[in-house]
């Protein structure tokens, strides 16, 4: 009896993981096929921020001592970049299945909460870490950097895919047409990514918009990944991490309440 209860269990186990991973090769398939929209576009988007800006500021701001503003502006547009496309991967898979009615499907599948949580949280933080990475590749041909602390920048770019990623996914389960999903990229994701720091260092701002961008959740995971690349930045990196992981684990239960409850999932 014993020997039976251990063999299924670990069948079900065997199950659940091909279960997840069925469902990330889904999504991976679904960006992978489009890549010039969802990896290529984005990468030349944020390129020409940099060439740009580049142009202008860069010998008239110095955000850090020693630091010119081209390189200030890598980390910053490196991690809008992970933000705004693991967002998107999980808002944009989890509408389509809506409003296509292939949400069907996964509903009818014994597969539970967790397993679809970590299968599009799977797609989301593989798209945003190859767009972070290639538009990074890209601007070592503009602006060479030398990294100071390679785990702080895995650790603060898995967090915000994380965190991204199920922002999308709550923004998926809530959107019944694509003008919703807009609306949460547009004025949500976008202006607080932009006002995160990516263009300019906190420290440079007044008193009050210093206080306030405390109060941005976004600031803490650009801040913390351009310490990996400086060693130096607004505030600890430890303080990052800690703001970044409870929002990464508040946001993460929320998203396994939410699917759970089948809330604005069964029609």
């Amino acid at each position: 009896m014993k020997q039976n209860k251990i063999l299924n269990r670990n069948v079900e186990i065997h199950s659940n993981n091909w279960a997840v991973m069925a469902l990330l090769k889904k999504e991976i398939s679904r960006f992978g096929k489009v890549w010039i929209q969802t990896i290529l576009a984005p990468v030349i988007s944020s390129l020409l921020f940099l060439i740009i800006f580049s142009y202008l500021l860069n010998n008239r701001l110095e955000p850090f001592p020693g630091i010119s503003y081209s390189a200030f502006l890598v980390p910053g547009l490196v991690m809008m970049t992970i933000q705004q496309n693991a967002f998107a991967n999980t808002s944009s898979s989890f509408t389509q299945s809506k409003i296509t009615g292939n949400l069907v499907f996964l509903m009818l599948s014994p597969m539970t909460p967790i397993q679809w949580f970590f299968g599009y949280l799977g797609g989301a933080i593989i798209r945003g870490i190859a767009c972070g990475l290639t538009l990074w590749i890209f601007c070592t041909f503009i602006v060479q950097i030398n990294v100071e602390h390679l785990a702080w920048i895995i650790v603060f770019s898995f967090l915000s895919c994380i965190i991204m990623g199920g922002l999308g996914l709550i923004a998926g389960i809530y959107a019944e047409k694509w003008d919703q999903v807009a609306g949460f990229q547009n004025f949500l994701i976008n202006p607080l990514t932009l006002l995160a720091g990516v263009f300019f260092s906190t420290n440079n701002l007044p008193p009050f918009w210093q206080t306030l961008s405390k109060f941005n959740p976004f600031f803490y995971l650009i801040d913390g990944f351009r310490y990996g690349v400086f060693g130096t930045s607004d505030i600890s990196p430890w303080l990052s991490f800690f703001i970044s992981i409870s929002a990464g684990i508040a946001i993460s239960i929320i998203c396994l309440k939410i699917i759970g409850s089948g809330w604005r999932l069964k029609t």
